[in-house]
């Protein structure tokens, strides 16, 4: 079976909130779909190993906030890869009460539901709720999906996201010599060896004064998957996905 497939649905990207007694939670969601307008009811799937899912069922209510695309990663990082059972993901997050349910605020709006209905799957339980209240608020941008989170803010599946795939085996990279730089302008000459003759194109010096650039290493999150590459990790680098510090990478090339 071909699971790539499942990428071409559609699927927003949203924070599920409720309460854990009276201190704030919630999560990470994509799988969020109306099913009726008139009452209206929103549907949402919530993985069992998540913390919200508990709450939820305890509490009788959730919200959801339909995040824009200018959405700070930060924000998604710490709703989307850490528990809540060990973090106050609202530290530091502007929100408000809504029917007694935080909502955050950095968002384009939400909506308050009513637990009505709950079906369990092997891995997710399927919140059916009535929405009771709702406030749209300013549009800073489109509402993000699914496609533009990994497409374009190059952001990772939480493991327990109902839409999460194992990643793809990558071929091992070809070696590379790094390219060259010109020790007086910084040019960067791409390629394996530098031609007989050459000069640098922007100052003019001659081969020799090139040196072999370094090959960029790659350090990958071993929270959320974030690759940055570099010669190394800057003093006091966070993860823009999940924001975990520099302690939290592994070197893996």
């Amino acid at each position: 079976m071909d699971t790539k497939i499942f990428r071409d649905l559609s699927y927003g990207v949203y924070i599920t909130t409720t309460l854990d007694g009276q201190r704030p939670t919630g999560c990470i969601t994509n799988s969020v779909m109306q099913i009726t307008s008139s009452p209206a009811t929103l549907a949402v799937s919530v993985n069992h190993d998540n913390f919200t899912n508990g709450c939820i069922a305890k509490t009788g209510k959730f919200t959801v906030s339909i995040l824009p695309e200018n959405t700070d990663p930060v924000l998604i990082g710490a709703f989307g890869f850490q528990s809540g059972k060990d973090k106050d993901k609202f530290a530091g997050v502007d929100y408000e009460l809504a029917e007694g349910i935080p909502v955050v605020k950095a968002s384009m709006g939400y909506m308050v539901c009513k637990v009505i209905s709950t079906m369990e799957t092997s891995t997710h339980t399927v919140f059916l709720g009535e929405v009771i209240a709702a406030e749209v608020y300013e549009r800073t941008a489109p509402a993000m999906t699914y496609a533009y989170y990994h497409a374009v803010l190059k952001g990772k599946s939480p493991k327990n996201a109902p839409t999460y795939q194992p990643p793809e085996e990558e071929s091992k990279p070809k070696a590379s010599s790094g390219g060259f730089v010109c020790q007086v302008c910084g040019y960067v000459y791409e390629g394996e060896d530098l031609p007989t003759g050459f000069t640098c194109p922007v100052c003019g010096v001659s081969r020799e004064n090139f040196k072999p650039r370094k090959p960029l290493s790659k350090f990958m999150c071993q929270v959320c998957g974030y690759v940055y590459e570099g010669e190394e990790l800057p003093a006091g680098f966070t993860c823009p996905v999940c924001g975990v510090g520099r302690e939290n990478f592994k070197q893996i090339s």
